[in-house]
């Protein structure tokens, strides 16, 4: 028995669990709160993947006359070698049944339809793929051609990291997904519903809260809490997460509440604490927490209490979720979409909310982004130490919305000082305090890959998005990231307000020269949204758009809206993107841009060496004095020689470091070595790191010029090879 169960409903991510439920059960055991939780979404597709059913669904499409395209007849043509297969493929796709690679790239071991027609495509995007990415990538496209059966066949909102999405897309009015609730249960509703049936018997839980991070979450989560109120009219439901947060603070529709007891909004901690408390404890405080009363939507926030501070929340908690069955899937020639979707990442956050804070187009009054409280390096490694003990796994996803770059240096320094082999990823800014330096150390410390947003490259509207970026600084930054061997995942956008045909072309033509020097590796482009809670959406008139706004009772965030250049820029998409595939494995360079589009554009103004020379400009070589000096590499191993010119004998000390790859060697004065030596053991992780200035006291203590030391070339050397200033 828990008093709380805490559910993510289909569907997000196959292969790691969404965090919003961790994170909750992990600060309810600081409350001594008793909860279970479970990712309702894997479990349905494990159910859904599975021999037995889908023996199920093969019968129900033949007997309901529903195999009516030709992929789909293939598909049931091949049934029993799909049968035959699928629970093998699930299981080495689940990282267990590993020799099975050899058998699933064997030619015309895997029945094929429809999706393997990209095979031709991807062979060159992938490159020379080894055993187990050839035989994942061949094994997702088997499943996404069963896929493709449920989609035709059996339920045509199935999706696998999201279900009945477009009932949740810009919902203004209830209307759509009410009426869809009053319908028959789908096949998959059924297979959702028994295992929450089976799940509440088991827990008996008092409060059900549903974490809806995503609109394709939203219609499951009702369609579970429909289920909850008819078959277990005693339990109270709760909905939260990042769906309500941006879309639902302007609920009105009292029919929602015929489904939820309570709503809450932005950090979760206090308000599922106080509802614990209403629910169990009749408790008569809120924090941010709708509910019906005297049938009316009525807004709760009338707790004295103020949220607590992240050093407080305690740390995420992944248990009872199914660790060890999360499918690992590579579906597209994306190396920054591949760490989406392939492997299990724990998820933790550096900061709450965005130390920039600025950017035009986002949500920045909401408090999930406005308030900013980044969480002490040192507590934040003792979180990834309790993960590693609990999960048994090394990986970790930041997902802050941009990691500060000061956190990020105290953290890889708290992470070298512990000697911890752990690999991470997380989203960023492009700004210049990332030095090559400070990458070389996020690198050393495990650092493998980050994404940011360079939006639209173009300066104009990178100073009206309010980015705080150039086109420039962002080429320096990503140069000095692939120099460090981290891969760098770039955001693009198009269709900005007031941005003119001639902004895109160039735009374009800035992201070709950035692959074509090789400062990025994988990029994406959206369209922009115009978001009600954005600067744009506050503000619209500033940014030269008229909004469509509509009458909200249900969500709130999406606006549609005219530009008042009046370009349709949805035209653009495909180009767009076709270039950027091409770009992103190293073709296509030597294209017009004018070939990747079917209709006329200009000729772009941008000078085609506009990023080379960005990068060929020289470094200035001061140094702060409170600048930190630190050492990454390893003590030399040293030899002592002499040296006699003019009848006077000097003796010298030689360094020989070793590195993974080489060994390299310097020569110093033996009285300079020695206080070299020494210094470069102070000066490791596993001690505190110095200033410039307090190397230079120390060093003038016994020797004059330290400038004139710190630049010849024996510390230059060095400085390629682990001598760090950040």
């Amino acid at each position: 028995m828990k008093d709380l169960l805490l559910i993510t409903p289909p569907f997000t991510q196959l292969n790691t669990p969404y965090p919003g439920t961790a994170y909750l059960k992990g600060f309810l055991n600081t409350k001594g709160i008793e909860s279970f939780q479970m990712d309702l979404g894997i479990e349905v597709i494990l159910e859904l993947f599975s021999k037995s059913t889908f023996q199920e669904i093969f019968n129900l499409a033949l007997e309901n006359d529903r195999i009516q395209t030709e992929n789909c007849q293939r598909i049931y043509a091949l049934k029993d070698l799909y049968l035959k297969s699928l629970d093998d493929i699930i299981l080495f796709l689940q990282g267990k049944n590993q020799t099975f690679a050899r058998q699933i790239c064997s030619d015309g071991f895997l029945p094929q339809a429809s999706r393997f027609n990209q095979l031709d495509d991807m062979d060159f995007a992938f490159g020379s793929m080894g055993m187990q990415d050839k035989a994942k990538h061949l094994a997702t496209l088997y499943i996404e051609d069963l896929s493709d059966f449920i989609v035709e066949c059996i339920d045509p909102d199935f999706g696998f990291s999201r279900y009945a999405e477009r009932l949740g897309q810009s919902a203004n009015s209830f209307d759509e997904l009410y009426a869809q609730l009053q319908d028959n249960a789908t096949y998959i509703d059924q297979i959702t519903l028994e295992l929450l049936d089976a799940q509440i018997k088991e827990t008996l839980p008092k409060l059900i809260c549903f974490s809806v991070p995503f609109p394709g979450n939203l219609y499951s989560a009702f369609r579970c809490a429909q289920f909850i109120k008819v078959n277990y009219p005693n339990i109270k439901i709760a909905m939260g997460g990042g769906f309500p947060n941006t879309e639902l603070r302007s609920v009105t529709d009292t029919r929602v509440f015929e489904f939820f007891d309570f709503i809450t909004l932005d950090d979760g901690e206090l308000p599922v604490e106080l509802l614990h408390d209403s629910v169990l404890n009749n408790g008569t405080t809120f924090k941010r927490t709708f509910i019906l009363k005297n049938g009316v939507v009525t807004y709760k926030n009338n707790t004295t209490k103020p949220d607590y501070k992240q050093a407080e929340v305690g740390t995420p908690d992944y248990s009872n979720l199914l660790l060890d069955q999360y499918i690992s899937v590579i579906e597209i020639a994306n190396p920054m979409h591949s760490l989406w979707s392939d492997g299990r990442w724990n998820k933790l956050t550096m900061a709450h909310g965005c130390y920039w804070g600025k950017c035009t187009f986002c949500d920045i009054s909401l408090d999930y982004i406005k308030i900013y409280e980044p969480v002490a390096a040192s507590l934040l490694v003792d979180r990834m130490e309790t993960l590693i003990a609990q999960t048994g796994e090394t990986g970790f996803h930041f997902v802050d919305e941009a990691a500060p770059p000061s956190l990020m240096k105290a953290l890889a320094l708290e992470i070298i000082k512990r000697d911890l082999s752990v690999t991470w990823w997380t989203n960023i800014r492009f700004e210049k305090n990332f030095t090559q330096d400070l990458c070389l150390l996020l690198k050393a410390s495990g650092c493998i890959a980050v994404s940011g947003g360079l939006e639209v490259a173009s300066d104009r509207l990178l100073k009206l998005i309010d980015k705080g970026v150039t086109v420039e600084q962002v080429a320096q930054v990503t140069r000095n990231f692939t120099e460090a061997n981290i891969m760098v995942h770039s955001y693009l956008m198009y269709g900005y307000p007031t941005q003119t045909v001639q902004e895109t072309v160039d735009s374009l033509e800035m992201v070709r020269q950035l692959f074509e020097v090789g400062v990025l590796q994988s990029g994406f482009w959206h369209q922009f949204a115009l978001t009600a809670h954005s600067p744009v959406g506050l503000h619209p008139k500033e940014y030269g758009i008229t909004p469509n706004y509509k009458n909200i009772s249900f969500a709130n965030n999406d606006v549609d809206f005219t530009d008042s250049t009046g370009i349709d820029h949805s035209q653009f998409s495909f180009g767009l993107k076709k270039s950027l595939f091409n770009f992103m494995h190293g073709i296509g360079f030597d294209i017009p841009l004018q070939d990747w589009f079917e209709f006329e554009i200009p000729e772009t103004d941008i000078d085609p060496d506009f990023i080379y020379n960005a990068l060929a400009q020289e470094a200035i070589l001061t140094i702060k004095p409170s600048a930190k000096i630190t050492w990454l590499g390893s003590l030399p191993l040293v030899s002592e020689f002499s040296k006699t010119k003019k009848g006077i004998e000097k003796e010298y000390l030689e360094f020989t470091f070793h590195d993974t790859v080489e060994s390299y060697q310097i020569t110093l004065e033996k009285n300079k070595a020695l206080w070299l030596l020494d210094t470069i053991e102070d000066i490791t992780p596993q001690h505190q790191p110095q200033t410039f200035k307090q190397l230079k006291t120390s060093f003038e203590k016994q020797f004059e010029d330290f400038e004139l030391f710190w630049y010849s070339k024996p510390i230059d050397v060095l400085r390629g090879f682990g001598l760090l200033v950040l």
